[in-house]
């Protein structure tokens, strides 16, 4: 059945789906952005990360699709130039990081531009570094300016239980207000209610002219379920939970056994 769709654009998650748990982006997933290319389907990426930490991936992948930074909060084209964004409520902000302290957790700060955080030494600070390829500027606190800027927080901690139910608190204090989901098991992002992944599907649609019927994605965590139940076509990926596998149409192969290049030839070219 999958292998019949109408699909024109493949949304993908990044860490844990698109690149290797080393960061790394296979030769075999480029030949599967290459073949999608080639049938007239856009390939485009949707993560927690900024979209500066995703620059890396633009040039081997020859992306022409948009890019959704910060679970859809700041959408960019291919050369980074903004086609919109959307900026948390300073109140919501405010209450966010004060709810991530109380719970225990480390919080940090992304604006449109920048990476804010009060320890460099924190859990994750140097790895995250790494993988976005830029560093963060650190402060003793958020200013009001700084949470009037927020795109996103994020709540750290390797005290994963904690960090499920700081998730669980957050989506109940903040309500409609925010989008509040894991995006790792270590990492709870929120951001605006309209910045989270199945408004990404939605957005796309938009910008490509076509119907979220034409979508599929293709991703390993919570926050992913949302873009899922937004698109005509979902894949999980093989490291995702049973929870996250169940939500999906298809399961592939894990991120550290090319699922991604598999699921494209399995399930969007194949047939085709």
């Amino acid at each position: 059945m999958s292998g019949q769709r109408d699909i024109r654009l493949l949304l993908a998650d990044v860490d844990g789906t698109l690149v290797t748990q080393d960061k790394v982006l296979t030769e075999q997933a480029v030949a599967a952005a290459q073949q999608l290319r080639a049938a007239g389907i856009t390939l485009a990426l949707t993560s927690g990360r900024p979209p500066r930490g995703m620059s890396m991936l633009i040039a081997p992948l020859k992306l022409q699709g948009a890019i959704a930074g910060f679970n859809g909060g700041v959408f960019v084209n291919p050369d980074l130039s903004v086609i919109e964004s959307h900026l948390l409520d300073a109140d919501t902000a405010k209450q966010t990081v004060q709810l991530i302290l109380d719970q225990g957790l480390d919080a940090w700060l992304y604006t449109e531009t920048e990476w804010l955080i009060r320890d460099p030494k924190a859990p994750h600070v140097a790895r995250e570094a790494w993988t976005v390829k830029f560093d963060a500027r650190v402060v003793d606190s958020f200013t009001d300016a700084d949470l009037a800027d927020a795109v996103k927080i994020v709540g750290v901690s390797d005290d994963l239980d904690r960090v499920a139910a700081c998730e669980k608190l957050a989506q109940q204090k903040l309500g409609a207000r925010a989008s509040a989901a894991r995006s790792q098991p270590y990492y709870l992002d929120v951001t605006h209610p309209q910045a989270n992944k199945g408004a990404v599907v939605l957005t796309l649609a938009k910008l490509q002219n076509i119907s979220p019927e034409q979508i599929a994605t293709i991703g390993d965590m919570p926050n992913d379920v949302l873009m899922f139940r937004n698109s005509g076509l979902s894949i999980a990926m093989g490291n995702a939970s049973d929870e996250v596998k169940a939500q999906a149409t298809e399961v592939t192969d894990s991120n550290q056994d090319e699922g991604f290049a598999k699921a494209v030839r399995k399930f969007i070219l194949k047939n085709r």
